[in-house]
């Protein structure tokens, strides 16, 4: 389940970025206006020693219950309903994300903070797929390394292109009864099932309208949200022995609704805006449309 250990790995080097922000004060976060040595430095170096301590405790803590082999490849495209390639790429975009907006803060030039900081999730979640590699359980997958490489380029293109991030890449769950039923794959307990049972994660891509329309009266934190997920899933693949046993109805969902754009609620604190920032990669809650098995259904508040 190599997008659960990808989502792990993002919430670890966030989590332990933040935690060493909140120590400061707000002048601490306002990005500087040219290139600030110090602050540049320390991000380099944390980053360095926070990738390897993901690194070495991903190799500790996930894979060291399973048995090593020679490096090997996979072909798992048809697992999950693609959902662990969706947690791939949005794990690199937000990873990418904000180790661009660290440079950005040490005054890095913008080329730079795409070259060095934006390629940072390709490159953290490209060395966690070669320890899939060297797993019995698991193996290296072009097709995550292609998601990965999407997740990027999302962040990549539009720093290019516009400048500044229109459409996010966002995620949203919700518990599910299909975790009780395969706790080994889907998760036990809140936690577990955040990062494994796919049957409970959404992932969004979600275009600040504003941005698209910027002579219009619409607020700027205003955003429409396209969503996928899918639901029955007991295993990656449909004929699991366990699935069969209890359903085998796995199917796909596409949803519609509205989203608040954090980064654009107007506040003076460089603090806040990097709380904003953070928390900016999850969907918010709100109506929404869902098209599926069950046709069009409306949710007064998916999350």
């Amino acid at each position: 389940m190599v997008a659960s250990k990808a989502k792990f790995s993002l919430f670890l080097l966030i989590i332990s970025a933040f935690g060493f922000s909140q120590t400061e004060f707000n002048s601490f976060f306002i990005p500087s206006d040219s290139l600030h040595t110090a602050r540049r430095n320390v991000v380099v170096y944390s980053e360095v020693a926070i990738s390897s301590i993901a690194l070495i405790g991903l190799n500790q803590l996930w894979y060291a219950d399973y048995k090593r082999s020679k490096f090997h490849t996979i072909n798992d495209n048809a697992e999950w309903l693609q959902l662990d390639k969706f947690g791939h790429a949005f794990s690199a975009y937000q990873i990418g994300k904000h180790g661009a907006q660290l440079l950005n803060w040490s005054g890095v030039s913008e080329k730079d903070q795409s070259l060095y900081g934006a390629t940072l999730g390709f490159g953290f979640l490209s060395a966690v797929e070669i320890l899939d590699g060297y797993s019995q359980e698991w193996g290296f997958s072009w097709g995550d390394i292609l998601a990965n490489a999407s997740g990027t380029s999302l962040y990549i293109g539009q720093q290019l292109l516009w400048k500044e991030q229109r459409i996010a890449l966002k995620y949203s769950f919700h518990q599910t009864k299909y975790a009780k039923q395969n706790p080994d794959k889907l998760g036990n307990g809140l936690l577990e099932e955040v990062l494994k049972d796919y049957n409970g994660q959404t992932y969004w891509l979600s275009a600040n309208l504003h941005a698209f329309f910027k002579e219009s009266k619409i607020p700027k934190w205003l955003n429409i949200a396209v969503g996928y997920g899918g639901e029955a899933m007991l295993s990656g693949t449909k004929h699991s022995s366990n699935e069969l046993l209890i359903s085998d109805s796995r199917y796909r969902q596409v949803f519609l609704s509205l989203d608040v754009d954090l980064e654009h609620i107007k506040t003076n604190s460089a603090f806040l805006k990097t709380i904003f920032s953070v928390f900016n990669m999850i969907k918010i809650p709100f109506p929404t449309l869902e098209f599926g098995k069950k046709g069009c259904v409306f949710h007064l508040l998916y999350i």
